[in-house]
């Protein structure tokens, strides 16, 4: 359940339900990433407590995105009558992308890092005489 696939997706159907007028729609969704959001903090955060490599910033983007989310669904839960999507809520939710987002792109960019070379010593080979 710590997957940050789950609140991504879901964050995404829910700007696309957005984009097509299904407003309330796009709330329940939004609800729903909190929960998954909040499971992949979560875990984020108690393998950081573990001690495992790269939890910390994986927990602070995962807690970071959740801030997000939680602010989205809070601007969303009481529209008037009519009126269109608060423009705060559609950032939070593109803010949330972006931080989820960002490991994506660390790691389509990782083969660019420069890395030092292993030089190899040839081995020599005896050769009975």
């Amino acid at each position: 359940m710590g997957s940050r696939l789950l609140p991504l997706s879901l964050v995404v159907g829910a700007l696309v339900a957005d984009g097509a007028g299904l407003h309330r729609g796009a709330y329940y969704l939004v609800l729903l990433a909190v929960v998954g959001a909040a499971a992949a903090a979560f875990v984020a955060l108690a393998d950081a407590i573990e001690g495992k490599a790269g939890a910390w910033l994986r927990g602070l983007g995962t807690s970071l995105a959740l801030a997000f989310l939680v602010v989205g669904a809070l601007v969303r839960a009481n529209p008037a009558d009519g009126a269109s999507v608060p423009k705060l809520a559609t950032s939070a939710a593109v803010a949330a992308l972006v931080v989820y987002g960002l490991p994506l792109a660390a790691w389509l960019l990782e083969p660019l890092r420069p890395r030092p070379r292993v030089r190899r010593r040839p081995v020599r080979v005896r050769t009975s005489s």
